[in-house]
């Protein structure tokens, strides 16, 4: 039977490693310069739009965190399971009673902690500058709480699938290998190959009914659909912007909430595998 208590347990054990290894300092350093940037630099095109700026500032965070919430949340977790098998102390661990499940789940609840302070910081970075600036910027705030609690759920699903990729590979350089290589396919070289199959069939069956689905099918898009879908400043969008506005809302909605749980099944499947 999982207990609150001990996941929560785990959950402070892994909090204070990840800031004493400084991933909390690095995590929300990284977020609020790059929110900071963006915030800067997508505030030109607001006239244009007829929007306010805080709207179009969501639409560059939603870009930047469709990169950096993935690669943050893989680099937390490649060596959350491996690096506790190569240093002999998840032998320790697992006698004491706690199950795998709650070790899982405070992990997941620590390195979400973390996740939460740095994009926490980085867009109240943003919403702070868009508010000094543009006083109509109050009308943008349920376009950055949708992204703030999204951001969360992308983090999650690829918490769980370094989780995954750390149980399978049990070896922390295999399981860096593993992430990047994810981190690549799903998040750069997924959206190069869409766009090559929707130029090679030229507006057939691929582009109007498979298309759609490979985006939801991909945690990264469907985070970026649900975003720009919702999103009074989709026009200052691009990549998958159009498609934002054809797919309905609902259905990268649930794309974004079922892939947490699928990820966090599938590190609990792989966890189960690795006998100490």
């Amino acid at each position: 039977m999982i207990t609150p208590r001990r996941i929560l347990a785990t959950a402070a054990t892994e909090f204070r490693i990840a800031r004493r290894n400084r991933w909390v300092i690095i995590a929300m350093a990284l977020m609020a310069l790059f929110a900071l940037v963006l915030t800067a630099a997508g505030s030109a095109p607001t006239g244009g739009l007829g929007v306010d700026r805080l709207s179009v500032t969501v639409a560059s965070l939603t870009s930047l965190a469709v990169y950096l919430v993935p690669l943050l949340a893989l680099l937390m977790s490649f060596d959350a399971i491996a690096g506790e098998v190569e240093r002999g102390t998840l032998p320790l661990v697992l006698t004491y009673p706690v199950s795998r499940a709650e070790i899982l789940l405070g992990k997941l609840l620590a390195h979400l902690a973390v996740l939460g302070l740095a994009v926490g910081a980085g867009y109240g970075v943003a919403a702070l500058a868009a508010l000094l600036t543009d006083a109509g910027s109050l009308a943008g705030m349920p376009a950055l709480w949708r992204l703030l609690w999204s951001s969360l759920a992308l983090g999650a699903t690829f918490l769980g699938a370094g989780y995954a990729l750390s149980s399978l590979a049990r070896r922390p350089s295999g399981a860096a290998g593993l992430a990047i290589g994810l981190w690549l396919g799903l998040v750069v070289l997924y959206d190069l190959g869409l766009l090559a199959a929707v130029v090679a069939d030229n507006g057939g069956w691929f582009t109007t009914s498979a298309f759609p689905v490979a985006l939801l099918a991909n945690p990264a898009d469907a985070f970026r659909l649900f975003n720009l879908s919702a999103s009074a400043a989709t026009a200052a969008a691009s990549g998958v912007g159009g498609a934002a506005a054809v797919i309905p809302l609902w259905q990268s909605l649930v794309s974004v909430l079922v892939w947490p749980l699928v990820a966090l099944a599938l590190a609990h499947a792989a966890f189960r595998r690795v006998i100490p």
